[in-house]
C-alpha cells in the first residue's frame, strides 16, 4: 500500500537536500539518469518561486513535488555501505514510453535557464519509466549529426550518441513527471557535479531500480537523493566517522524507511535478534548494514555504538 505523505514533508526534505552541497541528486532509471551535485563554494542560483531547484554554471536541477513519495534505504557492500531517499512514484502515474528510436521534439520550452528556451531537443526514445532522456543545444553542426540518425535507435551501430555524450558536447537533459536534471555542454565529468549515465547494457535489463534499493512493491524511484556520508565526502574520499551525519540520515530511515526493516535494524542493533538465517533478501541486507556500520563506529574516536 502506498501511503499519503503531507506535501509539506516532502518539500522539507526536498529543500534540506538541496541546501546540502555534499548531497547528491539523481534523475532517471535503472541504467540512464543524471546526477547533480555542487562544491561548496560554487555561485548557485535558486529557482523561484519556493526554491525547488537551483542552477550553476554546470548544470540545474529543478523538482516537482506533487504526489512524491520518499522510500529511505540502505545499501550493504563490501567494505562499507551506502543510503539514499527515493521519491518515488505509482506505477500508474509514470510515463509507460515505448522502446523507441531518435526523434526531434523541437524548441525546449521547459528548460531550466531562460537562455535555452527554444534550443532544440532531441529525445533518444530509451523507454525508461521514469521519464526521457535527451540531448539539447543550438550548434548547427552537432544538430546536424542527430538529424542524420532520425529514426534510428540511439546506441545503434554508426550512431553519435555515445560520442555527444561523452564528451559533453551537448546539453544532457533528464525529464520526468518529478522534475528534471540538466548537465549543461561542456561540464567535465567525473568528481561531484553534474553529468549523465546512459549504460545500454543495464537498459537492457528493464528494470526500474537496483535489486538491492528496498522499494515497495508497485512504486519506481524516479529521483532520488543521497545525503552526506558519514565516512566519505562528497566525492568519495574517506573521512572520519561523522557521527552527526549518521545519525540525520537514520532520522530519514526511521520517518521513511520500510517499517518493518526498520524495526529489525533496531533489534539487531540492540543484540535482540540472530543475524543468521534471516529469511529474505532485503533483511540479510539489513544485517549486514548492522555490521558494517558498527565497525566504523567502533573505528571512529570517541564512538558510542550504541548510536543508531
Amino acid at each position: 500500500m502506498v501511503r499519503p505523505v503531507p506535501d509539506e514533508a516532502v518539500g522539507a526534505l526536498v529543500a534540506e537536500g538541496l541546501a546540502d552541497p555534499e548531497a547528491i541528486w539523481s534523475l532517471g532509471g535503472f541504467g540512464a539518469l543524471a546526477e547533480f551535485g555542487r562544491t561548496a563554494d560554487e555561485p548557485v542560483t535558486w529557482l523561484e518561486p519556493h526554491r525547488t531547484g537551483l542552477v550553476t554554471a554546470r548544470g540545474g536541477i529543478r523538482i516537482d513535488l506533487a504526489g512524491a513519495v520518499p522510500v529511505a534505504y540502505e545499501t550493504a557492500f563490501t567494505g562499507g555501505w551506502s543510503h539514499a531517499v527515493a521519491l518515488c512514484l505509482p506505477r500508474d502515474r509514470c510515463p509507460h514510453l515505448r522502446e523507441g528510436v531518435v526523434r526531434e521534439v523541437g524548441p525546449d520550452e521547459g528548460a531550466i535557464r531562460p537562455e535555452n528556451v527554444g534550443d532544440n531537443l532531441f529525445d533518444l526514445g530509451l523507454a525508461l519509466p521514469q521519464g526521457r532522456i535527451g540531448l539539447r543545444g543550438a550548434d548547427a553542426g552537432l544538430l546536424r549529426l542527430l538529424r542524420g540518425i532520425l529514426g534510428r535507435p540511439a546506441f545503434g551501430e554508426g550512431s553519435p550518441v555515445p560520442r555527444l555524450i561523452a564528451t559533453s558536447a551537448l546539453d544532457l537533459v533528464v525529464s520526468t513527471p518529478l522534475g528534471r536534471i540538466e548537465v549543461f555542454a561542456g561540464s567535465v565529468a567525473g568528481g561531484r557535479g553534474p553529468r549523465g549515465f546512459v549504460v545500454p547494457r543495464l537498459l537492457a535489463l528493464r528494470r526500474t531500480h537496483a535489486a538491492t534499493a528496498a522499494i515497495p512493491e508497485g512504486l519506481v524511484p524516479v529521483a532520488t537523493l543521497h545525503p552526506a556520508h558519514p565516512c566519505h565526502d562528497a566525492d568519495r574520499r574517506p573521512r572520519p566517522f561523522d557521527a552527526a551525519r549518521h545519525t540525520a540520515f537514520q532520522a530519514l530511515l526511521s520517518r521513511w524507511g520500510d517499517p518493518d526493516l526498520v524495526a529489525l535494524k533496531a533489534r539487531l542493533g540492540a543484540g535482540g535478534a540472530p543475524q543468521e538465517n534471516l529469511p529474505t533478501r532485503r533483511m540479510r541486507n539489513v544485517a549486514r548494514v548492522v555490521r558494517v556500520q558498527a565497525e566504523a563506529m567502533m573505528a571512529a574516536p570517541n564512538h558510542d555504538a550504541g548510536k543508531w
